[in-house]
């Protein structure tokens, strides 16, 4: 799905414009996007947590060579789903598993 996707079955959703839609949705992308970067964490309830953890400078190889190659630290986007989220995912899948 692109954002494309998202802008549209939010419009026909909500009866708003594609043009407004994707205004809102393009602030939303960005908002979560500039908090992750200052190091915020963005919780929706019943959705899920989005957080930023660190990752500890290491050694890792080239896949190629199998030289070793030292790797800083670095700042990972994460994401973590609600149990809500869960459920409804697992719930959906093995009905349309079963009906298959």
């Amino acid at each position: 799905m692109t954002k494309a996707d998202i802008v549209n079955r939010v419009a026909n959703a909500t009866g708003v414009t594609k043009l407004e839609t994707e205004i809102l949705v393009d602030g939303f992308f960005k908002t979560i996007s500039d908090m992750l970067a200052e190091g915020e964490h963005f919780e929706i309830r019943g959705f899920g947590t989005f957080k930023v953890k660190e990752r500890k400078p290491r050694m890792a190889r080239n896949p190629r060579t199998g030289e070793p190659v030292p790797l800083e630290v670095h700042w990972v986007p994460t994401f973590k789903p609600s149990r809500e989220l869960r459920t409804l995912v697992n719930s959906r899948m093995k009905e349309k598993q079963a009906n298959s």
